[in-house]
């Protein structure tokens, strides 16, 4: 099928940008049940992607990213929102509680992915209309982009998700080694992406991933 970019926006743009901001909400509603209320003075616990979109990081590499993979094939889809500030010495317990603050973003895109594919396997039960088929392509872009930032996300590299959870685990003389460490990690993130490792190193948790929802919704 000819690639259409009209039709390829249409049905990732909802789940890319619910993908991103929920992932930062959760991260507020999390730190603000812990004892940090700075996202919600600033009102960002929000499920209102409005407060969450950075143009550049949630609307335009995303795109680039997209119409270049389905030109030209390869590309691993990434992106962000505008980071939900937290204040961790706010925090009850801060070592402790980073760990719940940080899991929360791949919480919410896994159940965002689980979400999807409950609305995948009604599109595909449904007797074929005009609207099973963009709803099926959509529902199946909604699990594939949770899945793979829920899993580039829980990364042992800081300033990601997984890298918070590590130094959480870490005892404390090797914890604040390990965040000494947080300066090296964008570069060496855009670097995996540009050299397209990171694709390499992801793509099999992604793909075990993805077929685990499947075979759990028999799809």
């Amino acid at each position: 099928m000819e690639f259409n970019l009209v039709q390829t926006i249409a049905i990732y743009a909802i789940p890319v940008i619910f993908a991103i901001t929920l992932h930062e909400a959760a991260h507020g509603y999390v730190a603000r049940y812990f004892g940090d209320l700075t996202a919600w003075r600033l009102g960002r616990i929000s499920l209102n992607p409005v407060r969450h979109i950075d143009m550049v990081g949630t609307i335009i590499v995303p795109l680039v990213i997209l119409v270049t993979s389905k030109l030209f094939g390869g590309g691993f889809l990434f992106g962000w929102a505008k980071p939900v500030p937290v204040n961790f010495h706010a925090l009850r317990n801060p070592k402790r509680d980073m760990l719940w603050v940080a899991a929360a973003g791949p919480a919410a895109n896994l159940l965002m992915a689980l979400a999807w594919a409950i609305v995948l396997k009604l599109a595909v039960s449904l007797p074929p209309n005009i609207f099973t088929l963009p709803a099926s392509l959509m529902a199946e872009a909604g699990v594939t982009v949770n899945i793979v930032l829920m899993v580039l996300n829980l990364l042992p590299i800081l300033p990601l998700d997984g890298g918070r959870i590590a130094f959480s685990l870490l005892p404390d003389s090797l914890a604040s080694k390990y965040a000494g460490l947080e300066r090296f990690g964008l570069p060496i993130l855009l670097l995996l992406i540009f050299t397209n490792v990171l694709g390499l190193i992801l793509s099999p948790m992604i793909q075990f991933s993805i077929g685990l929802i499947a075979a759990l919704f028999q799809l």
